[in-house]
């Protein structure tokens, strides 16, 4: 499916790289990344400060480890990479010097010419946004990268950056990536939500934490307190009312004889205005709920019964 107002036709579920570095190390990502393009998929979506929070990390690892793969495939002219600026420790910010030397550093670390995706990961109110589209369509035109994107940005902001792409005469963001899955709607949709600004500009949506940190995928019980490394992300979950929407996506994947990571994808990839969710895995057992994502079809019932229970869900 066709990335906005750009050239990039991407898989509908994009592979989030994110644990990449974190829990799954090289050669589990390596393998990871085979069998998710084996299986279809060609989207590929990291950040420079992925993975800094992993103990003796710096931030990078997620790009090098793709980076690696890269150069041992050969070749990506059949793939389309995303990356982000701003959270890398040492390269916080969208300060204009800031963002030049992050993504020639991210160059280096993915070993591309150009990025085919370039997000500015969060909102730097330190810095006057018209400076950050310019520093981008700066490194857009120098051949950097070959689009713009936009990550956790409010409407207003997001209204702001395209005014004042106009005025530069730069080009535009062409996708928007935005927390959205089955039990966190409220930022895309309904009025003022980021669905609407990024419909009215032609901004596809990427989504991140399709899976809500692994809850969607019915790994945590009612009656069961979570752990694991996302436990702590699930914490707001812990509500019968997203309790009553997993029951509900382990019926259905039961009824499709597929994972509920699927069933859960699959919703979220079928929303208005979605391009492709991310969706990570850490190993090649997780990965076929991700692939098995990329054509799994939902009965309108089935839609409309995870719509009406996620309605439920403040």
């Amino acid at each position: 499916m066709r990335i906005g107002d750009s050239d990039l036709d991407v898989a509908r579920i994009g592979f989030g790289g994110n644990v990449l570095g974190w829990t799954a190390d090289e050669a589990t990502g390596h393998a990871v990344l085979n069998a998710y393009v084996e299986a279809g998929g060609n989207f590929i979506d990291t950040a420079d400060g992925y993975s800094h929070w992993a103990s003796g990390n710096r931030g990078g690892e997620s790009e090098t480890i793709i980076g690696s793969w890269l150069r041992a495939r050969g070749h990506h002219d059949d793939l389309v990479i995303a990356t982000k600026v701003s959270t890398k420790p040492d390269r916080r910010g969208l300060a204009p010097d800031n963002v030049r030397l992050a993504v020639d550093e991210s160059l280096g670390r993915l070993g591309v010419e150009a990025i085919d995706l370039y997000y500015a990961h969060f909102d730097d109110p330190v810095v006057p946004l018209g400076e950050t589209v310019a520093v981008f369509e700066e490194i857009r035109a120098a051949g950097k990268i070959r689009h713009v994107a936009l990550s956790n940005y409010a409407p207003e902001r997001i209204e702001e950056w395209m005014a004042l792409a106009a005025e530069q005469g730069a080009a535009a963001p062409v996708a928007l990536q935005p927390h959205y899955n089955l039990l966190h709607r409220g930022d895309v949709e309904g009025p003022g939500g980021r669905g609407g600004v990024a419909a009215r500009h032609g901004l596809g949506l990427v989504p991140y934490f399709s899976l809500a940190a692994g809850f969607l995928a019915g790994k945590y019980r009612r009656d069961e307190m979570p752990t694991g490394a996302r436990s702590g992300m699930v914490a707001d979950y812990l509500r019968p009312e997203c309790f009553d929407v997993v029951d509900a996506v382990v019926e259905i994947a039961a009824a499709h004889g597929v994972e509920p990571a699927s069933v859960a994808l699959a919703w979220l990839r079928d929303r208005p205005g979605v391009v492709a969710p991310l969706a990570s895995a850490r190993s090649l057992a997780q990965l076929p709920a991700i692939t098995t994502a990329l054509d799994l079809v939902l009965a309108p019932e089935e839609a409309d019964r995870l719509t009406r229970l996620s309605d439920a869900v403040a």
